[in-house]
Protein backbone atom coordinates (compact mmCIF):
# COMPACT_ATOMS: atom_id res chain seq x y z
CA UNK A 1 0.00 0.00 0.00
CA UNK A 2 1.10 3.51 -0.71
CA UNK A 3 1.00 6.17 1.99
CA UNK A 4 -2.08 7.72 0.37
CA UNK A 5 -3.90 4.37 0.35
CA UNK A 6 -2.95 3.92 3.98
CA UNK A 7 -4.48 7.34 4.80
CA UNK A 8 -7.73 6.38 3.08
CA UNK A 9 -7.96 3.13 5.04
CA UNK A 10 -7.41 4.86 8.38
CA UNK A 11 -9.84 7.65 7.54
CA UNK A 12 -12.56 5.11 6.72
CA UNK A 13 -12.21 3.30 10.06
CA UNK A 14 -13.54 5.10 13.11
CA UNK A 15 -11.30 3.05 15.44
CA UNK A 16 -8.09 3.98 13.55
CA UNK A 17 -6.14 6.59 15.47
CA UNK A 18 -2.93 6.83 13.42
CA UNK A 19 -1.05 5.44 10.48
CA UNK A 20 2.47 5.35 9.15
CA UNK A 21 4.44 4.04 6.22
CA UNK A 22 6.09 0.67 6.77
CA UNK A 23 9.22 -0.71 5.14
CA UNK A 24 8.59 -4.41 4.43
CA UNK A 25 11.51 -5.76 2.34
CA UNK A 26 13.41 -5.05 -0.85
CA UNK A 27 11.99 -1.56 -1.06
CA UNK A 28 8.38 -2.66 -0.77
CA UNK A 29 6.15 -0.35 1.24
CA UNK A 30 3.36 -1.27 3.58
CA UNK A 31 1.00 0.41 6.00
CA UNK A 32 1.10 0.37 9.78
CA UNK A 33 -2.19 1.21 11.52
CA UNK A 34 -2.94 2.02 15.18
CA UNK A 35 -6.27 1.38 16.88
CA UNK A 36 -7.09 2.88 20.25
CA UNK A 37 -4.13 4.13 22.28
CA UNK A 38 -0.84 4.76 20.55
CA UNK A 39 1.45 1.97 21.75
CA UNK A 40 4.46 0.07 20.38
CA UNK A 41 6.03 3.27 18.95
CA UNK A 42 9.65 2.36 18.43
CA UNK A 43 12.64 4.68 18.75
CA UNK A 44 14.64 4.55 15.56
CA UNK A 45 18.34 5.24 16.22
CA UNK A 46 19.40 6.51 12.80
CA UNK A 47 16.53 8.63 11.57
CA UNK A 48 13.01 9.49 12.53
CA UNK A 49 9.84 8.33 10.83
CA UNK A 50 6.66 10.32 10.19
CA UNK A 51 3.48 9.21 11.95
CA UNK A 52 0.10 10.65 10.98
CA UNK A 53 -2.33 11.00 13.89
CA UNK A 54 -6.03 11.43 13.33
CA UNK A 55 -7.44 14.52 15.11
CA UNK A 56 -10.91 15.26 16.39
CA UNK A 57 -12.87 17.32 13.81
CA UNK A 58 -13.43 20.10 16.37
CA UNK A 59 -9.66 20.37 16.89
CA UNK A 60 -9.12 20.54 13.13
CA UNK A 61 -11.67 23.32 12.84
CA UNK A 62 -10.04 25.14 15.78
CA UNK A 63 -6.62 24.85 14.14
CA UNK A 64 -8.00 26.02 10.81
CA UNK A 65 -9.76 28.91 12.54
CA UNK A 66 -6.57 29.84 14.34
CA UNK A 67 -4.73 29.85 11.03
CA UNK A 68 -7.41 32.02 9.46
CA UNK A 69 -7.34 34.31 12.51
CA UNK A 70 -3.57 34.70 12.28
CA UNK A 71 -3.88 35.48 8.59
CA UNK A 72 -6.59 38.03 9.39
CA UNK A 73 -4.39 39.64 12.06
CA UNK A 74 -1.47 39.83 9.66
CA UNK A 75 -3.73 41.36 7.04
CA UNK A 76 -5.06 43.99 9.49
CA UNK A 77 -1.55 44.71 10.81
CA UNK A 78 -0.25 45.23 7.30
CA UNK A 79 -3.18 47.53 6.54
CA UNK A 80 -2.54 49.53 9.71
CA UNK A 81 1.15 49.77 8.85
CA UNK A 82 0.39 51.08 5.38
CA UNK A 83 -2.17 53.51 6.80
CA UNK A 84 0.35 54.74 9.40
CA UNK A 85 3.03 55.28 6.75
CA UNK A 86 0.55 57.15 4.57
CA UNK A 87 -0.53 59.28 7.54
CA UNK A 88 3.08 60.14 8.37
CA UNK A 89 3.75 61.18 4.78
CA UNK A 90 0.63 63.36 4.81
CA UNK A 91 1.64 64.95 8.13
CA UNK A 92 5.17 65.69 6.85
CA UNK A 93 3.78 67.31 3.72
CA UNK A 94 1.18 69.23 5.71
CA UNK A 95 3.76 70.39 8.27
CA UNK A 96 6.02 71.73 5.54
CA UNK A 97 3.13 73.52 3.93
CA UNK A 98 1.82 74.67 7.29
CA UNK A 99 5.23 76.13 8.17
CA UNK A 100 4.90 78.45 5.21
CA UNK A 101 1.26 79.27 5.89
CA UNK A 102 1.68 79.67 9.64
CA UNK A 103 3.82 82.74 9.06
CA UNK A 104 0.75 84.66 8.02
CA UNK A 105 -1.48 83.06 10.66
CA UNK A 106 0.79 84.22 13.50
CA UNK A 107 0.83 87.78 12.24
CA UNK A 108 -1.45 90.40 13.69
CA UNK A 109 -0.65 92.80 10.85
CA UNK A 110 -2.08 93.78 7.49
CA UNK A 111 -0.97 91.60 4.59
CA UNK A 112 0.01 93.66 1.55
CA UNK A 113 -0.62 92.12 -1.89
CA UNK A 114 2.54 91.41 -3.84
CA UNK A 115 1.21 93.45 -6.76
CA UNK A 116 0.86 96.49 -4.46
CA UNK A 117 4.48 96.26 -3.35
CA UNK A 118 5.65 95.71 -6.92
CA UNK A 119 3.93 98.90 -8.07
CA UNK A 120 5.12 100.85 -5.02
CA UNK A 121 8.78 99.99 -5.73
CA UNK A 122 8.57 100.26 -9.52
CA UNK A 123 9.12 96.50 -9.74
CA UNK A 124 12.00 96.66 -7.22
CA UNK A 125 14.03 98.94 -9.44
CA UNK A 126 17.63 99.75 -8.62
CA UNK A 127 16.73 103.42 -8.20
CA UNK A 128 14.36 102.49 -5.37
CA UNK A 129 16.98 100.50 -3.48
CA UNK A 130 18.10 102.38 -0.36
CA UNK A 131 20.25 99.80 1.40
CA UNK A 132 21.07 96.19 2.10
CA UNK A 133 21.72 94.21 5.25
CA UNK A 134 21.91 90.65 6.49
CA UNK A 135 18.18 90.19 5.90
CA UNK A 136 18.33 91.34 2.28
CA UNK A 137 17.85 94.50 0.18
CA UNK A 138 15.76 97.42 1.39
CA UNK A 139 13.62 99.46 -1.02
CA UNK A 140 11.75 102.70 -0.78
CA UNK A 141 8.18 102.55 -1.98
CA UNK A 142 5.22 104.87 -2.41
CA UNK A 143 1.70 103.51 -2.03
CA UNK A 144 -1.10 104.68 -4.31
CA UNK A 145 -2.44 107.03 -1.62
CA UNK A 146 1.01 108.67 -1.41
CA UNK A 147 2.33 107.09 1.80
CA UNK A 148 6.06 106.39 1.76
CA UNK A 149 7.17 102.98 3.00
CA UNK A 150 10.37 100.98 3.39
CA UNK A 151 10.38 97.35 2.22
CA UNK A 152 12.82 94.75 3.53
CA UNK A 153 12.90 91.90 1.04
CA UNK A 154 14.20 88.59 2.31
CA UNK A 155 17.05 87.50 0.08
CA UNK A 156 17.02 83.87 -1.03
CA UNK A 157 20.76 83.72 -0.31
CA UNK A 158 20.39 85.41 3.08
CA UNK A 159 21.84 83.74 6.15
CA UNK A 160 18.66 84.85 7.89
CA UNK A 161 15.66 82.77 6.94
CA UNK A 162 12.04 82.21 7.76
CA UNK A 163 12.67 81.97 11.51
CA UNK A 164 14.27 85.42 11.61
CA UNK A 165 11.47 86.76 9.45
CA UNK A 166 8.81 85.43 11.83
CA UNK A 167 10.88 86.54 14.82
CA UNK A 168 10.94 90.14 13.70
CA UNK A 169 7.27 90.17 12.72
CA UNK A 170 6.05 88.63 15.97
CA UNK A 171 8.15 90.85 18.22
CA UNK A 172 7.92 94.18 16.52
CA UNK A 173 4.21 93.86 15.75
CA UNK A 174 3.52 93.60 19.48
CA UNK A 175 5.77 96.49 20.52
CA UNK A 176 4.55 100.08 20.57
CA UNK A 177 6.97 102.88 21.48
CA UNK A 178 7.96 106.15 19.90
CA UNK A 179 11.61 105.05 19.82
CA UNK A 180 10.94 101.76 18.02
CA UNK A 181 10.44 101.58 14.27
CA UNK A 182 6.82 100.87 13.32
CA UNK A 183 6.00 97.80 11.24
CA UNK A 184 3.07 98.51 8.92
CA UNK A 185 2.58 95.02 7.55
CA UNK A 186 4.12 92.23 5.55
CA UNK A 187 3.88 90.51 2.20
CA UNK A 188 4.07 86.75 1.65
CA UNK A 189 3.67 85.13 -1.74
CA UNK A 190 5.39 81.87 -2.58
CA UNK A 191 9.07 82.28 -1.81
CA UNK A 192 8.69 86.05 -1.50
CA UNK A 193 8.74 87.34 2.08
CA UNK A 194 8.83 91.06 2.82
CA UNK A 195 8.39 93.41 5.75
CA UNK A 196 6.85 96.85 5.26
CA UNK A 197 7.92 99.64 7.63
CA UNK A 198 7.30 103.32 8.06
CA UNK A 199 9.81 105.14 5.90
CA UNK A 200 12.69 106.86 7.72
CA UNK A 201 13.79 109.72 5.44
CA UNK A 202 17.06 110.31 7.32
CA UNK A 203 18.08 106.65 7.13
CA UNK A 204 20.33 105.25 9.88
CA UNK A 205 22.40 106.89 12.59
CA UNK A 206 25.70 105.59 11.26
CA UNK A 207 25.19 107.46 7.98
CA UNK A 208 25.44 110.69 10.01
CA UNK A 209 27.84 110.23 12.90
CA UNK A 210 30.50 108.42 10.85
CA UNK A 211 30.33 110.70 7.82
CA UNK A 212 32.70 113.69 7.92
CA UNK A 213 30.23 115.95 6.15
CA UNK A 214 26.84 114.83 7.44
CA UNK A 215 27.84 114.60 11.10
CA UNK A 216 28.21 118.40 11.11
CA UNK A 217 24.43 118.58 10.65
CA UNK A 218 23.94 117.20 14.16
CA UNK A 219 24.82 119.57 16.99
CA UNK A 220 25.30 118.39 20.57
CA UNK A 221 21.70 119.02 21.78
CA UNK A 222 20.37 116.83 18.97
CA UNK A 223 22.97 114.12 19.65
CA UNK A 224 22.09 114.18 23.34
CA UNK A 225 18.40 113.81 22.44
CA UNK A 226 19.31 110.82 20.26
CA UNK A 227 21.22 109.19 23.14
CA UNK A 228 18.25 109.68 25.47
CA UNK A 229 15.79 108.40 22.88
CA UNK A 230 17.78 105.20 22.33
CA UNK A 231 18.00 104.68 26.10
CA UNK A 232 14.22 105.05 26.50
CA UNK A 233 13.61 102.60 23.65
CA UNK A 234 15.88 99.96 25.22
CA UNK A 235 14.31 100.54 28.64
CA UNK A 236 10.91 99.83 27.10
CA UNK A 237 12.20 96.56 25.62
CA UNK A 238 13.80 95.43 28.89
CA UNK A 239 11.21 96.53 31.41
CA UNK A 240 7.98 98.03 30.11
CA UNK A 241 7.02 95.84 27.17
CA UNK A 242 4.89 92.75 27.79
CA UNK A 243 7.42 90.52 26.02
CA UNK A 244 10.64 91.66 27.82
CA UNK A 245 12.95 91.73 24.81
CA UNK A 246 16.73 91.39 24.54
CA UNK A 247 17.64 92.92 21.17
CA UNK A 248 21.12 91.32 20.79
CA UNK A 249 22.13 93.48 17.82
CA UNK A 250 22.07 97.11 18.92
CA UNK A 251 24.37 99.17 16.70
CA UNK A 252 24.44 102.49 14.89
CA UNK A 253 23.13 101.07 11.61
CA UNK A 254 20.09 99.65 13.42
CA UNK A 255 19.08 103.07 14.78
CA UNK A 256 16.88 104.84 12.22
CA UNK A 257 16.13 108.58 12.18
CA UNK A 258 12.74 110.05 11.30
CA UNK A 259 12.00 113.44 9.78
CA UNK A 260 12.73 115.20 13.09
CA UNK A 261 15.89 113.13 13.69
CA UNK A 262 14.21 111.14 16.46
CA UNK A 263 15.91 107.72 16.91
CA UNK A 264 13.98 104.50 16.34
CA UNK A 265 15.43 101.06 17.10
CA UNK A 266 15.00 98.58 14.25
CA UNK A 267 15.96 95.04 13.15
CA UNK A 268 14.55 92.51 15.63
CA UNK A 269 15.52 89.48 13.56
CA UNK A 270 17.72 87.94 16.26
CA UNK A 271 15.96 89.40 19.30
CA UNK A 272 14.88 87.05 22.10
CA UNK A 273 12.21 87.36 24.76
CA UNK A 274 12.69 86.25 28.35
CA UNK A 275 9.90 85.36 30.73
CA UNK A 276 9.08 86.82 34.11
CA UNK A 277 12.11 87.92 36.09
CA UNK A 278 14.59 86.15 33.83
CA UNK A 279 17.29 88.46 32.56
CA UNK A 280 19.04 86.23 30.05
CA UNK A 281 20.01 82.84 28.70
CA UNK A 282 22.80 80.97 26.96
CA UNK A 283 23.16 79.94 23.34
CA UNK A 284 25.60 77.77 21.41
CA UNK A 285 25.35 80.04 18.37
CA UNK A 286 26.51 83.62 18.88
CA UNK A 287 24.90 86.14 16.54
CA UNK A 288 25.57 89.85 16.51
CA UNK A 289 28.08 92.40 15.25
CA UNK A 290 31.74 92.71 16.21
CA UNK A 291 32.50 95.81 18.21
CA UNK A 292 29.09 95.85 19.92
CA UNK A 293 28.97 92.40 21.55
CA UNK A 294 29.67 92.09 25.26
CA UNK A 295 32.57 89.82 26.36
CA UNK A 296 30.37 87.21 28.07
CA UNK A 297 28.19 86.94 24.97
CA UNK A 298 30.95 86.88 22.36
CA UNK A 299 33.06 84.35 24.28
CA UNK A 300 30.59 82.17 26.21
CA UNK A 301 27.29 82.78 24.41
CA UNK A 302 25.65 84.24 27.55
CA UNK A 303 23.21 86.98 26.59
CA UNK A 304 21.09 89.11 28.89
CA UNK A 305 19.75 92.62 29.31
CA UNK A 306 23.30 93.52 30.33
CA UNK A 307 24.46 92.50 26.84
CA UNK A 308 22.22 95.22 25.41
CA UNK A 309 23.55 97.63 28.04
CA UNK A 310 27.08 96.96 26.77
CA UNK A 311 26.01 97.63 23.18
CA UNK A 312 24.30 100.85 24.28
CA UNK A 313 27.53 101.97 25.96
CA UNK A 314 29.45 101.45 22.72
CA UNK A 315 26.79 103.45 20.87
CA UNK A 316 27.04 106.34 23.35
CA UNK A 317 30.83 106.54 23.00
CA UNK A 318 30.51 106.42 19.20
CA UNK A 319 27.92 109.22 19.21
CA UNK A 320 30.06 111.43 21.46
CA UNK A 321 33.28 110.86 19.52
CA UNK A 322 31.94 110.46 15.97
CA UNK A 323 34.26 107.45 15.63
CA UNK A 324 33.58 103.73 15.23
CA UNK A 325 34.72 101.30 17.90
CA UNK A 326 36.18 98.73 15.51
CA UNK A 327 37.59 101.18 12.98
CA UNK A 328 39.05 103.57 15.54
CA UNK A 329 42.68 104.56 14.92
CA UNK A 330 44.82 106.82 17.09
CA UNK A 331 48.33 107.99 16.40
CA UNK A 332 49.52 107.51 19.99
CA UNK A 333 48.25 103.99 20.72
CA UNK A 334 46.59 100.91 19.26
CA UNK A 335 43.54 100.90 21.53
CA UNK A 336 40.02 100.68 20.17
CA UNK A 337 37.47 103.38 21.00
CA UNK A 338 36.63 101.81 24.38
CA UNK A 339 40.28 101.75 25.34
CA UNK A 340 40.76 105.33 24.18
CA UNK A 341 37.76 106.54 26.22
CA UNK A 342 39.03 104.61 29.25
CA UNK A 343 42.50 106.14 28.88
CA UNK A 344 41.08 109.68 28.74
CA UNK A 345 38.79 108.95 31.72
CA UNK A 346 41.68 107.77 33.90
CA UNK A 347 43.64 110.91 32.90
CA UNK A 348 40.59 113.09 33.69
CA UNK A 349 40.45 114.26 30.07
CA UNK A 350 37.09 112.84 28.97
CA UNK A 351 36.18 116.07 27.16
CA UNK A 352 38.89 115.11 24.68
CA UNK A 353 36.63 112.27 23.50
CA UNK A 354 34.07 114.67 21.97
CA UNK A 355 34.14 115.24 18.22
CA UNK A 356 35.85 118.54 17.42
CA UNK A 357 32.89 119.82 15.39
CA UNK A 358 30.83 119.90 18.62
CA UNK A 359 32.98 122.66 20.13
CA UNK A 360 30.46 125.42 19.40
CA UNK A 361 27.37 123.58 20.65
CA UNK A 362 28.96 121.43 23.33
CA UNK A 363 27.54 121.26 26.84
CA UNK A 364 30.59 120.15 28.80
CA UNK A 365 28.58 118.72 31.68
CA UNK A 366 26.43 116.60 29.38
CA UNK A 367 29.42 115.43 27.35
CA UNK A 368 31.28 114.34 30.48
CA UNK A 369 28.17 112.63 31.86
CA UNK A 370 27.47 110.84 28.56
CA UNK A 371 31.08 109.65 28.30
CA UNK A 372 31.04 108.29 31.83
CA UNK A 373 27.64 106.65 31.28
CA UNK A 374 29.07 104.97 28.19
CA UNK A 375 32.02 103.64 30.20
CA UNK A 376 29.72 102.40 32.97
CA UNK A 377 27.79 100.42 30.36
CA UNK A 378 30.86 98.74 28.82
CA UNK A 379 32.42 97.54 32.07
CA UNK A 380 33.89 94.07 31.76
CA UNK A 381 31.68 92.29 34.31
CA UNK A 382 27.90 92.27 33.65
CA UNK A 383 27.05 92.78 37.34
CA UNK A 384 28.97 96.07 37.33
CA UNK A 385 26.88 97.48 34.48
CA UNK A 386 23.81 99.50 35.49
CA UNK A 387 20.33 98.64 34.29
CA UNK A 388 18.73 100.70 31.54
CA UNK A 389 16.43 102.24 34.13
CA UNK A 390 19.50 103.54 35.97
CA UNK A 391 20.98 104.70 32.66
CA UNK A 392 17.93 106.82 31.86
CA UNK A 393 18.06 108.33 35.35
CA UNK A 394 21.78 109.07 35.06
CA UNK A 395 21.31 110.84 31.74
CA UNK A 396 18.39 112.98 32.87
CA UNK A 397 19.53 114.18 36.31
CA UNK A 398 22.62 115.81 37.79
CA UNK A 399 23.33 113.35 40.59
CA UNK A 400 26.96 112.18 40.96
CA UNK A 401 27.82 109.11 38.89
CA UNK A 402 29.61 106.03 40.26
CA UNK A 403 33.19 105.51 39.17
CA UNK A 404 33.63 103.38 36.08
CA UNK A 405 35.68 100.19 36.12
CA UNK A 406 37.81 98.69 33.39
CA UNK A 407 35.84 98.08 30.17
CA UNK A 408 35.77 94.81 28.30
CA UNK A 409 37.50 94.36 24.92
CA UNK A 410 39.80 97.36 25.16
CA UNK A 411 43.24 95.73 25.01
CA UNK A 412 45.69 96.83 22.35
CA UNK A 413 45.45 95.05 19.02
CA UNK A 414 47.50 94.81 15.87
CA UNK A 415 46.51 97.58 13.50
CA UNK A 416 49.13 96.86 10.87
CA UNK A 417 46.55 96.59 8.09
CA UNK A 418 44.73 99.75 9.12
CA UNK A 419 47.97 101.69 9.54
CA UNK A 420 49.18 100.46 6.18
CA UNK A 421 46.04 101.66 4.44
CA UNK A 422 46.18 104.95 6.35
CA UNK A 423 42.41 105.17 6.69
CA UNK A 424 39.81 104.13 9.22
CA UNK A 425 37.07 101.67 8.45
CA UNK A 426 33.67 103.13 7.70
CA UNK A 427 31.23 101.22 9.86
CA UNK A 428 28.39 101.70 7.40
CA UNK A 429 29.95 98.80 5.50
CA UNK A 430 29.36 96.63 8.54
CA UNK A 431 25.60 96.55 8.30
CA UNK A 432 25.31 92.78 7.93
CA UNK A 433 24.55 90.74 10.99
CA UNK A 434 27.17 88.04 11.33
CA UNK A 435 27.07 84.63 12.96
CA UNK A 436 29.88 83.15 15.01
CA UNK A 437 29.95 79.51 16.06
CA UNK A 438 30.83 78.86 19.69
CA UNK A 439 34.10 76.86 19.56
CA UNK A 440 32.90 74.69 22.44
Amino acid sequence: MTLEECRQVCSGNCSCTAYSSLDISNGDKGCLLWYGELIDIRKLPERGQDIFIKMDPSEQESQAGSTRKKAKILEVSFSLLMATILLILILVWYKRKKKKLKVSEDIELPLFPFSTITRATNNFSFNNKIGEGGFGPVYKGVLEEGQEIAIKRLSRTSMQGIDEYKNEVIYISKLQHRNLVRLLGCCIQGEEKMLIYEYMPNKSLDSYIFDKTKRKLLDWPKLFDIINGIARGILYLHQDSRLRIIHRDLKASNILLDTDMNPKISDFGIARSVAGNDIGAKTRTVVGTHGYMSPEYAIDGIFSVKSDVFSFGVLVLEIVSGKTNRGFVHQDHNLNLLGHAWKLYKEDRSLGLADEHLADSCNNSQVLRSSQVGLLCVQKHPDDRPSMFSMVQMLTNENPLPKAKEPGFFTERNLFDEAKSGSQTNSSKNECTITLLDPR
